[in-house]
């Protein structure tokens, strides 16, 4: 390898450990943000969030009302789960098809919001493909059970 081949890759290659970890981090604290207001402002306004569950969303398979409860509860547990990086591939997985469910159940956001939902569905599937990264408490966790093991 030539000695500019070789800076290239060695320059490169420090970036990507330095840059993974952040964008990674970046990427799910983006994605998470917007779910979690979501869900803030659905009980903030409840009287609101059940007359839009029961008239304009349109969930298939759920009762409204259910729905409404489901959703919600969603938006408050899980963004802060992967902002945490904890159990982050399933909860990374289970927002990017709660994100389908909400672009389905909402005919506006195909004109309004799509762009959006297609750049957070993005986010979620980058984070159940690559894991959370280095700066989570999956990789915490993984370290400290690792150390555990090796231990006995």
């Amino acid at each position: 390898m030539t000695s500019l081949a070789l800076w290239y890759d060695r320059f490169f290659s420090g970036f990507e450990k330095l840059a993974s970890p952040l964008l990674l981090l970046f990427v799910r604290l983006w994605a998470a943000k917007a779910f979690l207001q979501s869900g803030l402002v659905k009980i903030q306004s409840w009287d609101s969030t059940l007359y839009l569950f029961e008239e304009e969303y349109q969930v298939p398979l759920l009762p409204w009302e259910l729905a409404a409860y489901l959703g919600t509860a969603a938006e408050l547990i899980l963004p802060p789960l992967l902002i945490l990086g904890l159990m982050s591939r399933g909860v990374a997985s289970a927002l990017f098809v709660f994100n389908i469910m909400a672009v389905v159940s909402y005919p506006v956001l195909w004109s309004q919001g799509f762009y959006d939902h297609q750049l957070w569905g993005l986010m979620f599937l980058i984070t159940a493909v690559f894991g959370p990264g280095l700066l989570s408490a999956d990789h915490l966790l993984k370290k400290i059970f690792t150390q555990a093991n090796r231990s006995i």
